[in-house]
Order: structure tokens, then sequence, then C-alpha cells
């Protein structure tokens, strides 16, 4: 897979780790939106989009991101220690959504996001500097390459024809 097309969108001034948002496409058709980059003890690096790790209240059964102190349903009191730990010692509150499976491919990526956002960065110190649009797009837009809802007058782009239905005949 090659990346087509990487974006950045530079967080602003702000005082937490959190440098940039990026949003790479492959092949120019796959999307994966959410990557990071967070400003590290040794320089920048690359976070993959991920979600909260939850777990259920022992009372209610209701779910709770693990940094929770009480249920979010019934109020119990829950227990600190219930984030598995990694190698380190560290609670692992975070699972990835999408991610390299490869060390050389991870480095690959973090070298051509960290390159765009070393140019965005220079881009931004110019005057008149205008920050990309639609890095991050509402759910509904996505289908666009735009970004132009489809109140537009648009439809989205046919289905590729394919020899086979999805769903069917793929399990035994």
């Amino acid at each position: 897979m090659e990346v087509s097309e990487v974006r950045i969108k530079l967080a602003g001034d702000r005082d937490d780790k959190l440098r940039a948002f990026c949003t790479l496409t492959f092949d120019n058709c796959f999307v994966v939106r959410d990557i990071k980059i967070i400003r590290g003890t040794r320089g920048p690096f690359v976070a993959m989009p991920s979600r909260k790790l939850t777990d259920l209240c022992p009372k209610c059964r209701g779910k709770n991101h693990l940094r929770a102190r009480f249920c979010n349903e019934c109020g119990h009191r829950l227990s600190p220690d219930r984030a598995a730990r990694d190698a380190t010692g560290r609670a692992k509150l975070h699972a990835d959504i999408a991610h390299p499976i490869h060390r050389e491919y991870r480095g690959y990526l973090e070298g051509i996001i960290l390159h765009a956002y070393g140019g965005e960065l220079e881009r931004s110190k110019q005057p008149g500097y205008q920050p990309p649009a639609d890095v991050l797009h509402d759910a509904g837009e996505d289908y666009f390459d735009d970004g132009e809802p489809p109140e537009a007058g648009r439809t989205p782009p046919p289905a590729k024809p394919d020899d086979h239905s999805f769903g069917e005949g793929i399990l035994p």
C-alpha cells in the first residue's frame, strides 16, 4: 500500500503534548484519520488512532472507562486497579484502532508523517498561512472527495463491480 496523500492539521498553541492531527490516504482509496503527532521527551512521535478501554461495573454491569472512579450508571465505587498493565507496569488504557503490523512499515509511516508535519510547521510561519481544510470530516461527508455534503446535488460514486457479493460464501 502506497501513501497517496498526507494532511496535517496543527493543534495550535496548546499547553498539552498534542501537536497535530494527521490524515493518511492509501492508494487514493482508503483513509485513516485521527493519527496524532505528540511532543515526546525525545522529539515528536506518531500515535495511531485509538479508543479508550472500558470494563463493566460489578454491581450493575454498566460500561465505564478504566480511569473512572465511579460507575456512570449506578454510582458504585470502582476499583482503581482494573486496568491491565504492560511490561513496564503502566496501565493499558487505550487500544489501537488501526496500526502497522511490522516495525519497518511503522518507521516508513512515521517518516512520511513527521516530514509532512515539519513542512506544515514551516508553512504555518509564513504570512497569510491558512490551515488545510477538511482534514477531519463529519461522518456524512466522508464519501465525497472534496468534503461537500450530499445536499450539494451530487451522489456517491458507484460501487465497483465485483464477481461476488460480500458475506456470501466467505465462511464454510
